[in-house]
């Protein structure tokens, strides 16, 4: 799936959002360097070159891990992860499913679609498929 970001209709973030919402990771990449971009924005960084939509393979590697430590009445510790996506960008998240201090700098992850309260929200998981 291609959309060109200029006929949405609605602002980068409020079309990845709706598209979270619907069940579907989206990135985007320059119209004529084919260079992916996350976070969604109007124009490419540092170019401003056009944007299309394009969806994103989902799959990625983790970049950089930390372990935030809180009380379990607080919820309990849970880590940040920035993942590196296999489209190239780079995003924040969290790799889920797993203690939190399992996750590892390397670790291949693939994209799962969460709700908390109430919102769509990206999340990781450890790609078993990629031990293989």
């Amino acid at each position: 799936m291609t959309v060109q970001a200029d006929l949405t209709g609605q602002g980068p973030e409020a079309f990845y959002r709706e598209e979270l919402r619907a069940g579907r990771f989206m990135i985007q990449r320059g119209v004529s360097s084919g260079r992916c971009v996350f976070y969604p924005r109007h124009a490419a960084p540092g170019t401003g070159e056009a944007l299309e939509w394009v969806e994103a393979s989902g799959m990625g590697t983790v970049y950089s891990t930390t372990v935030v430590r809180q009380r379990p009445e607080a919820g309990g510790d849970y880590n940040i992860a920035v993942v590196e996506l296999a489209e190239g960008p780079r995003t924040m998240s969290q790799v889920v499913d797993m203690a939190p201090q399992n996750v590892r700098i390397g670790m291949k992850v693939r994209a799962r679609i969460d709700e908390r309260d109430g919102q769509p929200i990206l999340v990781f998981v450890a790609d078993e498929e990629a031990g293989r």
